[in-house]
């Protein structure tokens, strides 16, 4: 073996590690059917659950801290898919391939002559920046939702502030609607988006005030709802493809977060088959 280990590769080594003697997670409860959506909905739904599918269908009650086990460090590749959606995509991208290569040189030049090549590094490595916007971006796009409609953007708060100024300016023919999360219960195919600022957003409207300003976001597609839950995929969730399930009422609205987590702010009513 040649050479020192550093810091870095040393810290993959350990991820992957990890990783590789995880056990298999159980198969998760699938989201509740649901037969009467619109076919936009039917399409985004679909979407959702094949990239959910692809990453080995995560799923989490809630909030948690850590995902047991971690996601494989071979979705790197879908990282770098999702990064082609948005136009700040080739530079992300190029810096992760650098970044990508190095190490995976460094690990080579370490091991003996004919060892086979070295695991990928940890899928942990490539959460920043965050990719959960560009994987709604890439996820809209496979839909067939117009740029238009959802501007591809590397962070949430750009296209929600085109959703909010489209049903501003057109509220009867905005494709996304927002509403209160405690007033309105969500449907397959809708976005719900939570506020993780030091100072969270609580309402759709107050975010009015400062279009354009730079928030750290989340949104997640709603994919199944009742029995207690909202369930939802996302990107960048524990650096991996997330169903979660939220708490909520007696009339499926999702329960307000827990203090110490990002509030929820809005959901986008999905009305393309309305608007298009």
């Amino acid at each position: 073996m040649r050479g020192r280990l550093k810091p870095a590769l040393t810290l993959a080594l350990m991820i992957g590690g990890l990783a590789s003697c995880a056990a298999p997670p159980p198969p998760p409860p699938p989201p509740t059917a649901i037969t009467s959506l619109s076919p936009q909905r039917q399409r985004l739904v679909e979407v959702v659950l094949a990239e959910w599918s692809r990453w080995g269908r995560l799923t989490v009650d809630g909030w948690p801290e850590f995902l047991e086990p971690p996601a494989a460090p071979e979705h790197y590749s879908d990282v770098l898919a999702y990064w082609e959606a948005v136009p700040e995509g080739p530079g992300v991208i190029r810096r992760h391939q650098q970044t990508h290569d190095a190490l995976m040189a460094g690990l080579t030049e370490m091991l003996p002559e004919g060892t086979p090549p070295p695991a990928l590094p940890a899928i942990s490595l490539w959460a920043y920046p965050a990719w959960s916007a560009a994987f709604i971006s890439y996820v809209m796009q496979r839909a067939d939702v117009p740029g238009y409609v959802v501007p591809p953007a590397a962070a949430h708060s750009y296209y929600v502030d085109a959703l909010l100024a489209t049903a501003a300016g057109n509220p009867d023919g905005a494709a996304f609607r927002p509403h209160d999360p405690g007033e309105y219960t969500p449907v397959p195919g809708d976005l719900i988006c939570a506020d993780r600022s030091f100072r969270p957003l609580y309402h759709w409207q107050d975010r009015l005030a400062e279009p354009g300003q730079f928030r750290p976001m989340h949104c997640d597609v709603v994919v199944s709802v009742g029995g207690g839950l909202v369930q939802a995929v996302g990107g960048n969730v524990l650096d991996a493809v997330v169903l979660r399930r939220f708490p909520a009422d007696s009339n499926g609205r999702a329960l307000p977060a827990p203090v110490d987590k990002p509030a929820f702010f809005v959901v986008f009513e999905n009305r393309l088959d309305r608007t298009q």
